[in-house]
């Protein structure tokens, strides 16, 4: 579902601990955007980001092993923000100020052995609204 409701300049920010799902996430929103099924989305925390296209591109940023936002700032990640496609940050605590005041966050949390529970904020008028139509729709 937010696969297909995003549009280019959107950012998604990802929290919860190892394991909680945010890479599976990262995954099935690629789907919703078109990235080819045979192409498998995976963490990018050793290469830091990935690029995948689909109808708009999605660039996952895995922020954990950067130390803070000089770093962040330095390797150039928010030219990506509100750009031409997607961005989906994990560890978005990361960015400190650099963290973008328009964006979904979703906060992941490990309820049982295969089940997840997602809290979903809007941050900025446009995501508020966007999050008002997900929960009208489940």
């Amino acid at each position: 579902m937010l696969g297909e409701m995003v549009e280019p300049g959107n950012i998604i920010t990802l929290e919860g601990s190892l394991g909680a799902g945010k890479t599976a996430l990262t995954q099935a929103i690629a789907r919703g955007l078109g990235v080819d099924p045979h192409i498998y989305v995976t963490s990018p925390t050793f290469s830091l980001l990935h690029e995948y296209q689909g109808r708009i591109p999605l660039y996952h940023m895995d922020l954990y092993r950067l130390s803070g936002e000089d770093e962040i700032e330095s390797l150039g990640f928010p030219e990506y923000f509100y750009g031409n496609g997607l961005t989906v940050i994990e560890w978005p605590e990361r960015l400190g100020s650099l963290m973008p005041p328009e964006r979904l966050h979703v906060a992941l949390t490990i309820s049982g052995e295969t089940s997840r529970t997602a809290i979903l904020t809007g941050y900025g008028k446009y995501w508020q609204k966007k999050v008002a139509d997900i929960v009208s729709m489940v």
